[in-house]
């Protein structure tokens, strides 16, 4: 029995081996739109979906055998924000642009054996961001240099080179705040993008 269990160890450890020098390493250009929406803590204020874009170049390592790995991106991304008061006026108007940082998780499984052709993807992981635009929220808020936040997302890749994928992101800290303090925002953001892997 001793002997059967370190012949299935040995089995197990030779096809990750294999897995690991079979892996994929590529690299591609990554372009799309971000809607963002700032959620804040107080009722007093509220804030519209905001359409902005965002591009930049993306990595993605993959094991084959598994399916499993990551990609890391850095991308642009221009933000809005419109703030409204309890009785509908608008009471500030922000454009931000961040340097992003997505690094996801991802699984891709294949469609009755066409992974080459049509393969669907899964993503999750964290998204660092920083501001690299000028705070202009009317002097009436407080634009924070660094947003952490948490991606959920999905996709297909085509033809084993194109991944169209969507993700929402959810802000685990807090984007701006009111220069008294009193009331903070998180972003919340839906981002689609386009990808070409060389």
């Amino acid at each position: 029995m001793k002997k059967f269990r370190y012949v299935f160890i040995a089995i197990i450890m030779a096809m990750v081996c294999s897995a690991g020098a079979q892996a994929q390493f590529r690299f591609g250009l990554k372009a799309g739109a971000a809607i963002n929406k700032l959620s804040f803590d107080k009722s007093v204020l509220a804030s519209d979906n905001c359409a902005g874009f965002t591009g930049g170049v993306m990595v993605e390592f993959t094991v084959p055998v598994l399916n499993l790995g990551f990609d890391a991106s850095v991308l642009y991304a221009q933000r809005a924000v419109d703030a409204y008061s309890t009785d509908g006026t608008k009471s500030a108007t922000d454009h931000r642009g961040y340097i992003d940082i997505p690094v996801n998780f991802k699984w891709k499984f294949s469609i009755l054996g066409s992974g080459n052709l049509v393969a669907p993807f899964v993503t999750t992981g964290p998204d660092f961001s920083f501001l690299c635009s000028e705070q202009n929220f009317k002097d009436a808020w407080n634009s924070h240099k660094f947003d952490f936040a948490w991606n959920i997302g999905a996709g297909v890749q085509v033809l084993n080179k194109v991944q169209l994928a969507a993700s929402y992101g959810i802000g685990l800290t807090k984007s701006a705040e009111t220069l008294q303090g009193n009331i903070e925002g998180k972003n919340r953001m839906w981002t689609v993008t386009l990808a070409y892997l060389f």
